[in-house]
């Protein structure tokens, strides 16, 4: 049975109260670490059809000789759950440096199929 659109952004909206931190991970899927690197809290905003987005983009500072592959939603700043997440554009880093993950191509969609 296919849900109606209020279903889908009530299931959207609890949803973001999960996530409470994205994080980045490499092309294995390990969570990066080292050097500044730390989990970004994040905030959500909701549209009509069960769809969830960061309300600002994220800065994420990342080590040297790091992967940044794709990007995931936890529970916690440390530990947590893990909800998964999505694959990003890989971007290998020689030296230390920054990485934006951009609110406006990051989210989570809830549908009905």
């Amino acid at each position: 049975m296919a849900m109606d659109t209020a279903y889908l952004d009530g299931i959207a909206n609890a949803g973001a109260a999960l996530i409470t931190h994205l994080g980045l991970v490499d092309d294995v899927g390990t969570e990066l670490s080292g050097g500044s690197y730390a989990r970004q809290a994040v905030t959500w905003t909701s549209s009509s059809g069960g769809e969830i987005s960061p309300t600002a983009d994220l800065v994420f500072d990342v080590p040297a000789s790091a992967t940044v592959a794709g990007w995931r939603g936890y529970s916690a700043s440390t530990a947590g759950t893990d909800y998964g997440g999505t694959a990003l554009t890989s971007q290998a880093f020689a030296t230390a440096g920054t990485y934006t993950l951009l609110a406006a191509s990051t989210s989570i969609t809830h549908s009905s199929s």
